[in-house]
């Protein structure tokens, strides 16, 4: 049995999470998200549109995610890694390099990202909307 893990905000939930989450998912038989709590949000300088309550509702939601739990610390991932006993880190393309570090303690994948989409854009459509 084989674990996957991802990690992000997943503020405005689109189609490129749920592409990112299905690919992810491919790769184990089990995914687990690491969401962005809002005060590691803070730190990473970044405000999301829903609390992390209501983010989590929607993640497990989702049909290729099996657990979700708090990510507060950039430095938690390898922690995570050996605590769920993941197998492979899948990360968007975006990130690529950024946890080549952690590959001595799992798979280090990154996923190309959905053309066109992200919620850095609907941010900004949905302001020039207002």
């Amino acid at each position: 049995m084989s674990v996957a893990l991802t990690c992000g905000p997943f503020d405005l939930l689109h189609v490129a999470h749920v592409n990112l989450l299905r690919r992810a998912r491919a790769l184990g038989n089990t995914l687990l998200v690491g969401l962005s709590s809002d005060s590691f949000n803070a730190i990473k300088q970044k405000r999301a549109t829903q609390s992390y309550a209501d983010r989590d509702a929607v993640l497990r939601a989702i049909r290729y995610v099996d657990d979700v739990f708090p990510e507060d610390t950039w430095e938690q991932k390898a922690h995570d890694i050996r605590r769920y006993g993941a197998d492979i880190l899948v990360m968007g393309s975006d990130w690529a390099g950024h946890f080549d570090d952690l590959a001595r303690h799992c798979t280090v994948r990154y996923l190309p990202r959905t053309e066109d989409i992200s919620s850095s854009l609907l941010k900004a459509s949905i302001r020039a909307m207002q």
